[in-house]
């Protein structure tokens, strides 16, 4: 099943669903210092959802098959921990690098998932310059949604400027159809071929979140069966948004008035401006 939305009501609760999602990672930004705890954030990012957005934070007891329920309202990837890293007591100190992994769902129903990358204090060149090109990956594969692009035109952007930079792609996890379901399809692969995969048509809405790695792509789960670290050890970066497919090209949704703006890599797209500031 796909999210392929077409009425103008839908359209609107994806934007607020994007925006709201968006707006929490804008307030949590500032806390994310040296001496702060995983648990910390994620006790304030579930706060702000319950007690000022009147949102549901989407990953709390989150539990696919097989999996246990996820404890957590939040992601917090610090360091090597490629994604779904479970909020607890582990402090961030100068030097880490986090990604906070953010998914709401409005009274309305529809979800909104985004993620960004902190710095902790500061940062290793090769941390900052990790996140930057994971940055632009993601940028990149964004420039491509138009109606008509296939799926494989996506990945390969993505594969490509990582690759050229010398960092792998995870292959293990994707980007994925999203509405007022949290997970569906298409499967949005961070690495292929041009030309190849489903065509995209107007309506459809997906994140695009690659997940880039500064060694090798090979991954290892943690015992709770839900961190996934690199293999090796080395730092992983990931960016994320959730899209939608207009008649002309690409809207990002998952924008609110802190959000990062586009690098210089990529050409003119079109942005949510956030309503309430408008």
């Amino acid at each position: 099943m796909h999210s392929i939305f077409t009425d103008e009501k839908d359209l609107q609760g994806m934007r607020e669903a994007g925006r709201l999602a968006s707006e929490v990672l804008d307030y949590i930004a500032p806390l994310i210092k040296p001496g702060i705890s995983t648990g910390e954030l994620n006790r304030l990012c579930h706060a702000y959802m319950r007690d000022v957005q009147k949102t549901i934070p989407a990953p709390l007891n989150y539990q696919p098959p097989g999996y246990p329920p996820f404890p957590a309202a939040i992601c917090t990837s610090v360091n090597d921990v490629i994604c779904h890293g479970i909020p607890g007591d582990k402090v961030l100190k100068n030097g880490d690098v986090v990604n906070l992994d953010i998914t709401v769902i409005t009274q309305a129903g529809y979800y909104g998932d985004t993620s960004r990358m902190f710095n902790v204090g500061e940062i290793s060149i090769m941390a900052a310059r990790l996140n930057q090109i994971t940055f632009e990956s993601m940028w990149l594969g964004i420039a491509q949604v138009k109606p008509g692009t296939r799926l494989g035109d996506i990945g390969y952007s993505i594969q490509s400027h990582a690759e050229n930079a010398g960092y792998s792609v995870v292959r293990e996890y994707c980007g994925h159809g999203i509405g007022k379901v949290f997970h569906q399809d298409p499967q949005i692969l961070h690495y292929g071929k041009p030309g190849t995969g489903e065509t995209l048509v107007e309506g459809m809405t997906f994140t695009i979140e690659p997940m880039i790695n500064a060694g090798r792509r090979e991954i290892r789960t943690m015992p709770d069966q839900w961190t996934v670290k690199t293999k090796d050890r080395s730092l992983s970066a990931q960016w994320e948004h959730t899209v939608l497919v207009t008649h002309t090209g690409v809207e990002v949704l998952t924008w609110s008035n802190g959000t990062p703006k586009a690098p210089d890599c990529v050409g003119p797209l079109q942005y949510r401006p956030n309503p309430v500031a408008a």
